[in-house]
Protein backbone atom coordinates (compact mmCIF):
# COMPACT_ATOMS: atom_id res chain seq x y z
CA UNK A 1 0.00 0.00 0.00
CA UNK A 2 2.60 2.37 -1.07
CA UNK A 3 2.34 5.97 0.08
CA UNK A 4 0.68 5.03 3.49
CA UNK A 5 1.46 3.14 6.43
CA UNK A 6 -1.02 0.75 8.43
CA UNK A 7 -1.71 2.87 11.19
CA UNK A 8 -3.08 5.05 7.74
CA UNK A 9 -5.27 2.51 6.48
CA UNK A 10 -8.95 2.57 7.17
CA UNK A 11 -11.47 -0.37 7.20
CA UNK A 12 -14.92 0.06 5.64
CA UNK A 13 -18.14 -1.79 6.85
CA UNK A 14 -20.69 -3.15 4.43
CA UNK A 15 -22.38 -0.14 3.59
CA UNK A 16 -20.20 2.17 3.97
CA UNK A 17 -18.64 5.77 2.20
CA UNK A 18 -16.25 7.66 2.67
CA UNK A 19 -14.55 10.31 0.22
CA UNK A 20 -12.25 8.83 -2.28
CA UNK A 21 -8.63 8.36 -1.93
CA UNK A 22 -7.94 10.42 -5.37
CA UNK A 23 -4.11 10.92 -6.13
CA UNK A 24 -2.39 14.40 -7.88
CA UNK A 25 -4.02 12.92 -11.00
CA UNK A 26 -7.55 12.69 -10.07
CA UNK A 27 -6.87 8.90 -10.05
CA UNK A 28 -7.46 5.25 -7.99
CA UNK A 29 -6.90 1.96 -7.83
CA UNK A 30 -8.93 -0.48 -6.71
CA UNK A 31 -7.20 -4.21 -6.44
CA UNK A 32 -9.20 -7.68 -4.90
CA UNK A 33 -6.75 -9.93 -3.26
CA UNK A 34 -7.19 -13.33 -1.03
CA UNK A 35 -8.10 -15.52 -4.27
CA UNK A 36 -6.94 -15.85 -8.00
CA UNK A 37 -10.31 -13.58 -8.92
CA UNK A 38 -10.32 -11.14 -12.34
CA UNK A 39 -10.72 -7.68 -11.36
CA UNK A 40 -13.45 -5.96 -13.32
CA UNK A 41 -15.03 -2.37 -14.00
CA UNK A 42 -18.85 -1.38 -15.18
CA UNK A 43 -19.64 2.70 -16.14
CA UNK A 44 -23.31 2.69 -14.82
CA UNK A 45 -25.63 5.86 -15.56
CA UNK A 46 -27.42 7.49 -12.83
CA UNK A 47 -29.96 4.37 -13.78
CA UNK A 48 -27.52 2.07 -12.72
CA UNK A 49 -27.28 0.09 -15.88
CA UNK A 50 -24.61 0.19 -18.85
CA UNK A 51 -24.90 2.13 -21.97
CA UNK A 52 -22.85 -0.53 -23.84
CA UNK A 53 -21.60 -3.95 -23.73
CA UNK A 54 -18.05 -1.79 -23.95
CA UNK A 55 -19.14 -0.07 -20.38
CA UNK A 56 -17.60 -3.98 -19.25
CA UNK A 57 -14.02 -3.27 -19.04
CA UNK A 58 -11.79 -6.18 -18.27
CA UNK A 59 -9.19 -8.23 -19.84
CA UNK A 60 -10.83 -8.80 -23.27
CA UNK A 61 -12.42 -5.09 -22.67
CA UNK A 62 -9.19 -3.42 -21.12
CA UNK A 63 -9.41 0.26 -21.72
CA UNK A 64 -12.68 2.17 -21.40
CA UNK A 65 -13.39 5.87 -21.43
CA UNK A 66 -11.42 6.47 -17.93
CA UNK A 67 -11.01 2.89 -16.74
CA UNK A 68 -8.23 0.83 -17.26
CA UNK A 69 -7.69 -2.73 -16.78
CA UNK A 70 -4.50 -4.48 -15.13
CA UNK A 71 -3.61 -7.79 -13.80
CA UNK A 72 -3.34 -6.07 -10.42
CA UNK A 73 -6.40 -4.20 -10.58
CA UNK A 74 -8.38 -1.40 -12.25
CA UNK A 75 -7.60 2.05 -12.22
CA UNK A 76 -10.79 5.01 -11.98
CA UNK A 77 -9.22 7.93 -13.84
CA UNK A 78 -12.34 10.39 -12.37
CA UNK A 79 -11.00 13.25 -14.70
CA UNK A 80 -11.78 10.80 -18.06
CA UNK A 81 -15.60 9.39 -17.33
CA UNK A 82 -17.71 10.49 -18.79
CA UNK A 83 -20.40 13.08 -17.31
CA UNK A 84 -23.61 10.43 -18.22
CA UNK A 85 -21.82 8.05 -16.10
CA UNK A 86 -22.19 8.07 -12.18
CA UNK A 87 -21.15 5.25 -10.64
CA UNK A 88 -17.88 3.04 -11.63
CA UNK A 89 -18.53 -0.46 -9.64
CA UNK A 90 -15.32 -2.27 -9.03
CA UNK A 91 -16.33 -6.60 -9.25
CA UNK A 92 -14.09 -9.45 -8.80
CA UNK A 93 -14.99 -12.84 -10.43
CA UNK A 94 -13.32 -16.22 -9.65
CA UNK A 95 -10.90 -16.88 -12.56
CA UNK A 96 -10.99 -20.94 -12.30
CA UNK A 97 -7.73 -21.72 -10.77
CA UNK A 98 -8.50 -21.53 -7.13
CA UNK A 99 -11.33 -22.14 -4.80
CA UNK A 100 -14.73 -23.14 -6.16
CA UNK A 101 -16.47 -20.32 -4.27
CA UNK A 102 -15.80 -17.25 -1.98
CA UNK A 103 -16.99 -19.12 0.90
CA UNK A 104 -14.61 -19.10 3.90
CA UNK A 105 -12.12 -16.53 1.31
CA UNK A 106 -10.49 -13.74 2.80
CA UNK A 107 -11.69 -11.41 0.52
CA UNK A 108 -10.27 -7.80 0.39
CA UNK A 109 -10.87 -4.76 -1.46
CA UNK A 110 -8.25 -1.80 -1.40
CA UNK A 111 -9.04 0.94 -2.59
CA UNK A 112 -5.86 3.32 -2.98
CA UNK A 113 -4.07 3.65 -0.38
CA UNK A 114 -5.99 4.46 2.71
CA UNK A 115 -8.97 2.44 2.35
CA UNK A 116 -9.57 -1.40 2.69
CA UNK A 117 -13.20 -3.44 2.24
CA UNK A 118 -12.89 -6.72 3.94
CA UNK A 119 -16.07 -8.95 2.39
CA UNK A 120 -17.15 -10.96 4.96
CA UNK A 121 -19.87 -13.72 5.04
CA UNK A 122 -19.44 -14.55 1.64
CA UNK A 123 -20.58 -18.57 1.49
CA UNK A 124 -21.93 -19.96 -2.25
CA UNK A 125 -21.01 -16.92 -4.29
CA UNK A 126 -18.64 -16.93 -7.40
CA UNK A 127 -18.76 -13.06 -7.98
CA UNK A 128 -18.82 -9.81 -6.30
CA UNK A 129 -19.24 -6.35 -6.79
CA UNK A 130 -16.77 -4.72 -4.14
CA UNK A 131 -16.79 -1.49 -4.19
CA UNK A 132 -18.60 1.38 -6.02
CA UNK A 133 -16.67 4.66 -7.38
CA UNK A 134 -19.50 7.09 -7.52
CA UNK A 135 -19.96 10.99 -7.95
CA UNK A 136 -21.31 13.11 -4.88
CA UNK A 137 -21.65 16.75 -6.19
CA UNK A 138 -17.81 18.00 -7.70
CA UNK A 139 -16.28 15.05 -5.84
CA UNK A 140 -16.11 11.30 -5.90
CA UNK A 141 -16.67 8.65 -3.32
CA UNK A 142 -16.31 5.15 -2.31
CA UNK A 143 -18.95 2.55 -1.22
CA UNK A 144 -18.58 -0.44 0.42
CA UNK A 145 -21.00 -3.08 -1.56
CA UNK A 146 -19.80 -6.48 -0.93
CA UNK A 147 -22.97 -8.01 -3.27
CA UNK A 148 -22.37 -11.42 -3.86
CA UNK A 149 -23.50 -13.70 -6.99
CA UNK A 150 -23.29 -17.46 -7.65
CA UNK A 151 -23.52 -16.61 -11.25
CA UNK A 152 -20.17 -15.56 -11.91
CA UNK A 153 -19.39 -12.38 -13.58
CA UNK A 154 -22.31 -13.02 -16.25
CA UNK A 155 -24.77 -12.49 -13.32
CA UNK A 156 -23.53 -9.27 -12.80
CA UNK A 157 -23.45 -8.31 -16.17
CA UNK A 158 -26.69 -9.07 -16.78
CA UNK A 159 -28.14 -6.97 -13.47
CA UNK A 160 -26.49 -4.26 -14.81
CA UNK A 161 -27.96 -4.25 -18.25
CA UNK A 162 -25.36 -6.35 -20.69
CA UNK A 163 -27.22 -9.07 -22.31
CA UNK A 164 -25.15 -12.35 -22.43
CA UNK A 165 -27.47 -14.23 -24.40
CA UNK A 166 -27.00 -16.61 -27.12
CA UNK A 167 -26.42 -14.66 -30.45
CA UNK A 168 -29.67 -15.68 -33.12
CA UNK A 169 -28.81 -18.27 -35.25
CA UNK A 170 -27.50 -16.64 -38.53
CA UNK A 171 -30.14 -17.08 -41.97
CA UNK A 172 -28.58 -20.80 -43.67
CA UNK A 173 -25.82 -20.09 -46.21
CA UNK A 174 -27.02 -19.76 -49.92
CA UNK A 175 -26.49 -22.85 -51.96
CA UNK A 176 -23.38 -22.96 -54.16
CA UNK A 177 -22.44 -24.87 -57.13
CA UNK A 178 -20.73 -27.96 -56.25
CA UNK A 179 -17.09 -28.82 -58.13
CA UNK A 180 -16.77 -30.38 -61.04
CA UNK A 181 -15.88 -34.00 -60.42
CA UNK A 182 -12.05 -34.91 -60.60
CA UNK A 183 -11.43 -37.31 -63.60
CA UNK A 184 -10.54 -40.86 -61.98
CA UNK A 185 -6.46 -40.88 -62.07
CA UNK A 186 -5.08 -43.46 -64.63
CA UNK A 187 -3.32 -46.90 -63.12
CA UNK A 188 0.33 -46.56 -63.24
CA UNK A 189 1.44 -49.13 -65.81
CA UNK A 190 3.20 -52.24 -64.17
CA UNK A 191 6.90 -52.94 -65.14
CA UNK A 192 7.99 -55.43 -67.53
CA UNK A 193 9.95 -58.57 -66.26
CA UNK A 194 13.46 -56.84 -67.00
CA UNK A 195 12.09 -53.69 -65.35
CA UNK A 196 11.56 -55.37 -62.06
CA UNK A 197 14.76 -56.80 -62.23
CA UNK A 198 17.24 -53.48 -63.12
CA UNK A 199 14.75 -50.69 -61.32
CA UNK A 200 15.15 -47.36 -62.92
CA UNK A 201 15.50 -44.15 -60.77
CA UNK A 202 12.19 -42.17 -60.89
CA UNK A 203 12.47 -38.80 -62.55
CA UNK A 204 11.70 -35.65 -61.36
CA UNK A 205 8.38 -34.11 -61.97
CA UNK A 206 8.37 -30.66 -64.63
CA UNK A 207 6.17 -28.16 -64.36
CA UNK A 208 5.57 -25.81 -67.04
CA UNK A 209 7.17 -22.10 -66.37
CA UNK A 210 9.57 -23.54 -63.71
CA UNK A 211 13.30 -23.97 -63.93
CA UNK A 212 13.34 -26.52 -61.18
CA UNK A 213 12.19 -29.98 -61.11
CA UNK A 214 10.89 -31.55 -58.13
CA UNK A 215 8.83 -33.89 -56.61
CA UNK A 216 7.11 -31.16 -55.22
CA UNK A 217 4.96 -30.14 -58.14
CA UNK A 218 3.12 -33.39 -57.90
CA UNK A 219 -0.62 -33.06 -58.59
CA UNK A 220 -0.84 -34.60 -55.54
CA UNK A 221 0.24 -30.94 -53.75
CA UNK A 222 -1.24 -28.84 -56.08
CA UNK A 223 -4.17 -26.58 -55.01
CA UNK A 224 -7.16 -28.27 -54.51
CA UNK A 225 -10.43 -26.42 -56.64
CA UNK A 226 -13.85 -25.54 -55.39
CA UNK A 227 -15.90 -23.38 -53.30
CA UNK A 228 -16.19 -22.73 -49.38
CA UNK A 229 -13.90 -24.54 -46.95
CA UNK A 230 -12.16 -27.27 -48.31
CA UNK A 231 -9.39 -30.16 -47.62
CA UNK A 232 -5.98 -29.58 -48.80
CA UNK A 233 -4.30 -32.58 -48.05
CA UNK A 234 -4.14 -34.01 -44.58
CA UNK A 235 -3.09 -30.99 -42.44
CA UNK A 236 -4.32 -27.78 -44.17
CA UNK A 237 -7.74 -26.49 -45.11
CA UNK A 238 -8.37 -24.27 -48.49
CA UNK A 239 -11.13 -21.82 -48.29
CA UNK A 240 -12.04 -19.99 -51.53
CA UNK A 241 -12.58 -16.58 -50.51
CA UNK A 242 -15.86 -14.81 -51.67
CA UNK A 243 -17.24 -13.05 -48.42
CA UNK A 244 -16.33 -14.07 -45.21
CA UNK A 245 -14.92 -16.98 -42.76
CA UNK A 246 -14.29 -17.18 -39.25
CA UNK A 247 -11.23 -18.83 -38.50
CA UNK A 248 -9.05 -19.88 -35.18
CA UNK A 249 -6.64 -16.79 -34.90
CA UNK A 250 -2.88 -17.51 -36.04
CA UNK A 251 -3.96 -20.11 -37.96
CA UNK A 252 -3.38 -18.35 -41.04
CA UNK A 253 -0.09 -20.54 -43.54
CA UNK A 254 -0.57 -18.40 -46.65
CA UNK A 255 -3.15 -16.26 -48.68
CA UNK A 256 -3.65 -14.94 -51.94
CA UNK A 257 -6.11 -12.41 -53.31
CA UNK A 258 -7.68 -9.46 -51.15
CA UNK A 259 -8.25 -10.32 -48.04
CA UNK A 260 -8.87 -8.59 -44.05
CA UNK A 261 -7.93 -9.67 -41.35
CA UNK A 262 -10.18 -8.48 -37.97
CA UNK A 263 -9.69 -10.24 -34.39
CA UNK A 264 -12.84 -10.97 -32.68
CA UNK A 265 -12.11 -12.08 -29.35
CA UNK A 266 -13.95 -15.37 -28.15
CA UNK A 267 -17.32 -15.04 -30.16
CA UNK A 268 -19.51 -11.95 -28.48
CA UNK A 269 -19.17 -10.74 -24.97
CA UNK A 270 -21.29 -12.89 -23.68
CA UNK A 271 -18.74 -16.06 -24.70
CA UNK A 272 -16.04 -13.68 -23.39
CA UNK A 273 -17.28 -13.65 -19.94
CA UNK A 274 -18.07 -17.15 -19.85
CA UNK A 275 -14.70 -18.02 -21.00
CA UNK A 276 -13.22 -16.05 -17.96
CA UNK A 277 -14.49 -19.17 -15.39
CA UNK A 278 -14.98 -22.30 -18.16
CA UNK A 279 -11.31 -21.60 -19.25
CA UNK A 280 -13.31 -22.16 -23.18
CA UNK A 281 -13.70 -20.69 -26.52
CA UNK A 282 -12.15 -20.23 -29.72
CA UNK A 283 -9.65 -17.19 -30.29
CA UNK A 284 -11.07 -15.90 -33.94
CA UNK A 285 -10.66 -13.39 -36.69
CA UNK A 286 -13.09 -12.96 -38.66
CA UNK A 287 -11.36 -13.07 -42.79
CA UNK A 288 -13.31 -11.33 -45.21
CA UNK A 289 -12.62 -10.60 -49.07
CA UNK A 290 -11.53 -12.33 -52.27
CA UNK A 291 -8.88 -15.05 -52.81
CA UNK A 292 -7.71 -18.16 -51.65
CA UNK A 293 -6.87 -18.82 -47.88
CA UNK A 294 -4.82 -21.61 -46.50
CA UNK A 295 -5.19 -22.51 -42.69
CA UNK A 296 -3.61 -25.34 -40.42
CA UNK A 297 -2.68 -25.85 -36.63
CA UNK A 298 0.59 -26.82 -35.57
CA UNK A 299 0.24 -29.61 -38.29
CA UNK A 300 -3.05 -31.55 -36.59
CA UNK A 301 -5.59 -33.52 -38.77
CA UNK A 302 -8.11 -31.61 -40.61
CA UNK A 303 -11.48 -32.76 -40.62
CA UNK A 304 -14.33 -31.20 -42.85
CA UNK A 305 -18.00 -31.87 -41.14
CA UNK A 306 -21.69 -30.08 -42.92
CA UNK A 307 -24.13 -28.95 -40.59
CA UNK A 308 -27.98 -29.26 -41.96
CA UNK A 309 -29.50 -27.86 -39.02
CA UNK A 310 -31.04 -30.96 -37.87
CA UNK A 311 -28.51 -31.29 -34.85
CA UNK A 312 -25.55 -29.43 -33.49
CA UNK A 313 -21.73 -30.50 -33.08
CA UNK A 314 -20.40 -30.15 -29.73
CA UNK A 315 -16.52 -30.10 -30.12
CA UNK A 316 -13.29 -28.94 -27.75
CA UNK A 317 -12.41 -25.09 -28.10
CA UNK A 318 -9.35 -26.28 -29.03
CA UNK A 319 -9.97 -28.53 -32.36
CA UNK A 320 -11.97 -25.84 -33.67
CA UNK A 321 -9.71 -24.27 -37.27
CA UNK A 322 -12.46 -22.74 -39.14
CA UNK A 323 -16.25 -22.62 -39.82
CA UNK A 324 -19.08 -20.93 -42.11
CA UNK A 325 -20.28 -17.14 -40.25
CA UNK A 326 -24.05 -18.91 -41.16
CA UNK A 327 -23.28 -21.11 -38.08
CA UNK A 328 -23.79 -19.90 -34.62
CA UNK A 329 -21.65 -20.68 -31.67
CA UNK A 330 -21.57 -20.80 -27.89
CA UNK A 331 -19.71 -22.32 -25.01
CA UNK A 332 -21.58 -24.47 -22.93
CA UNK A 333 -21.41 -27.29 -20.10
CA UNK A 334 -21.04 -30.91 -20.52
CA UNK A 335 -24.49 -32.43 -19.24
CA UNK A 336 -23.56 -33.76 -15.66
CA UNK A 337 -20.48 -32.78 -14.97
CA UNK A 338 -19.58 -30.24 -12.02
CA UNK A 339 -19.30 -27.06 -12.05
CA UNK A 340 -15.54 -26.71 -11.58
CA UNK A 341 -13.32 -25.53 -14.97
CA UNK A 342 -12.20 -29.49 -15.84
CA UNK A 343 -10.91 -30.80 -19.35
CA UNK A 344 -13.68 -31.49 -21.83
CA UNK A 345 -16.52 -30.48 -19.46
CA UNK A 346 -16.66 -27.38 -20.86
CA UNK A 347 -16.79 -27.30 -24.35
CA UNK A 348 -18.17 -24.77 -27.90
CA UNK A 349 -21.66 -25.73 -29.41
CA UNK A 350 -22.30 -25.02 -33.16
CA UNK A 351 -25.56 -25.29 -34.49
CA UNK A 352 -27.28 -23.77 -37.92
CA UNK A 353 -26.28 -24.55 -41.76
CA UNK A 354 -23.11 -24.78 -43.14
CA UNK A 355 -19.59 -26.37 -42.62
CA UNK A 356 -17.04 -26.14 -40.35
CA UNK A 357 -13.48 -27.20 -40.38
CA UNK A 358 -12.22 -29.42 -37.08
CA UNK A 359 -8.89 -30.67 -36.21
CA UNK A 360 -7.51 -33.86 -34.71
CA UNK A 361 -4.29 -34.98 -32.81
CA UNK A 362 -3.84 -38.33 -35.40
CA UNK A 363 -6.06 -40.17 -37.58
CA UNK A 364 -9.18 -40.68 -34.95
CA UNK A 365 -12.28 -43.02 -35.13
CA UNK A 366 -16.19 -42.14 -35.34
CA UNK A 367 -18.24 -44.24 -32.96
CA UNK A 368 -22.05 -44.79 -33.69
CA UNK A 369 -23.66 -44.35 -30.50
CA UNK A 370 -26.48 -46.70 -30.70
CA UNK A 371 -25.45 -48.16 -26.87
CA UNK A 372 -23.82 -46.82 -24.14
CA UNK A 373 -20.61 -45.20 -25.31
CA UNK A 374 -17.61 -44.25 -23.36
CA UNK A 375 -14.74 -41.95 -23.77
CA UNK A 376 -12.06 -40.07 -21.97
CA UNK A 377 -12.49 -36.77 -21.51
CA UNK A 378 -9.41 -35.21 -23.44
CA UNK A 379 -10.24 -37.81 -26.71
CA UNK A 380 -13.59 -37.17 -27.34
CA UNK A 381 -12.85 -34.39 -29.59
CA UNK A 382 -16.56 -34.01 -31.36
CA UNK A 383 -19.82 -35.36 -30.68
CA UNK A 384 -23.68 -34.86 -32.03
CA UNK A 385 -25.10 -31.91 -29.45
CA UNK A 386 -28.33 -34.04 -29.59
CA UNK A 387 -26.64 -36.83 -27.40
CA UNK A 388 -26.92 -37.17 -23.68
CA UNK A 389 -23.82 -36.76 -21.79
CA UNK A 390 -22.73 -37.47 -18.02
CA UNK A 391 -19.39 -37.92 -16.24
CA UNK A 392 -18.64 -41.58 -14.70
CA UNK A 393 -15.97 -41.67 -12.13
CA UNK A 394 -14.23 -45.06 -12.49
CA UNK A 395 -11.44 -44.95 -9.37
CA UNK A 396 -13.08 -46.00 -6.09
CA UNK A 397 -12.21 -44.10 -3.31
CA UNK A 398 -9.78 -46.53 -1.20
CA UNK A 399 -6.35 -46.56 0.27
CA UNK A 400 -4.63 -46.89 -2.81
CA UNK A 401 -5.82 -43.71 -4.59
CA UNK A 402 -5.07 -41.74 -0.89
CA UNK A 403 -1.64 -42.46 -1.69
CA UNK A 404 -1.81 -41.22 -5.17
CA UNK A 405 -2.21 -44.36 -7.21
CA UNK A 406 -4.84 -44.82 -9.74
CA UNK A 407 -6.24 -46.74 -13.17
CA UNK A 408 -5.29 -43.06 -14.94
CA UNK A 409 -8.76 -43.47 -16.25
CA UNK A 410 -10.41 -41.62 -13.70
CA UNK A 411 -13.47 -39.77 -15.31
CA UNK A 412 -14.58 -40.73 -18.40
CA UNK A 413 -17.65 -39.50 -20.79
CA UNK A 414 -20.48 -41.26 -21.05
CA UNK A 415 -22.17 -40.71 -23.90
CA UNK A 416 -26.30 -42.18 -24.69
CA UNK A 417 -29.02 -41.96 -27.54
CA UNK A 418 -28.43 -41.73 -31.29
CA UNK A 419 -25.40 -39.90 -32.85
CA UNK A 420 -21.66 -40.33 -33.26
CA UNK A 421 -18.71 -39.09 -30.92
CA UNK A 422 -15.44 -38.31 -32.71
CA UNK A 423 -12.45 -40.03 -30.73
CA UNK A 424 -8.71 -39.26 -31.55
CA UNK A 425 -5.90 -41.15 -30.27
CA UNK A 426 -4.44 -38.69 -27.99
CA UNK A 427 -5.26 -38.21 -24.03
CA UNK A 428 -3.11 -34.84 -24.07
CA UNK A 429 -4.73 -31.94 -22.33
CA UNK A 430 -5.99 -29.07 -24.88
CA UNK A 431 -2.83 -26.53 -25.89
CA UNK A 432 -0.68 -30.27 -25.06
CA UNK A 433 1.44 -30.79 -22.23
CA UNK A 434 1.93 -26.62 -21.87
CA UNK A 435 -1.69 -25.10 -22.47
CA UNK A 436 -1.93 -21.93 -24.31
CA UNK A 437 -4.39 -19.79 -25.05
CA UNK A 438 -3.99 -19.72 -28.94
CA UNK A 439 -5.05 -16.24 -29.50
CA UNK A 440 -2.56 -14.22 -32.54
CA UNK A 441 -0.65 -17.34 -32.61
CA UNK A 442 0.18 -20.60 -34.45
CA UNK A 443 0.47 -23.35 -31.76
CA UNK A 444 -0.28 -23.04 -28.09
CA UNK A 445 2.64 -22.43 -26.17
CA UNK A 446 2.53 -20.63 -23.18
CA UNK A 447 -0.86 -19.77 -21.21
CA UNK A 448 -2.16 -20.67 -17.54
CA UNK A 449 -4.08 -23.72 -16.39
CA UNK A 450 -7.45 -22.53 -17.77
CA UNK A 451 -6.45 -21.14 -21.02
CA UNK A 452 -6.72 -24.16 -22.65
CA UNK A 453 -7.07 -22.98 -26.66
CA UNK A 454 -3.69 -23.76 -27.66
CA UNK A 455 -2.63 -26.94 -29.86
Amino acid sequence: MAGGTLADVQSLARGENRPAPLDASGSITVSVTGAAVDVSALLLTAAGRVRSDQDLVFFNNPVGPGVRYAPDGVTVDTRGVPAEIETVAITASLDGSGPATFGGVPLRATVGSELDFPMTGLTTETAVVGVEIYRRGDGWKVRAVGQGYDDGLAGIATAFGITVDEPAAAPPPQPTAAPPPQPAAAPPPQPTPSQAAHPQPTPPVRQEGLAVRSELFAPSNAEVQGNGILKQGSKMARVAMNGEVMARSGSMVAYQGDLRFEAQGSGGIGNMIRRTVTGEGVPLMKVSGRGDLFLANAAQDVHIIDLDGSDGLTIDGSNVLAFDTSLSYRIGRVQGAAASSNAGLFNCVFTGRGRIAITTDGQPVVLTVDQPTFADPQAAVAWSSSLQTSVKSNDQLNFGTLIGRSTGERFTLQFSGQGFVVVQPSELPPGGLIAGTGGGQQAGVGGALGGLLGR
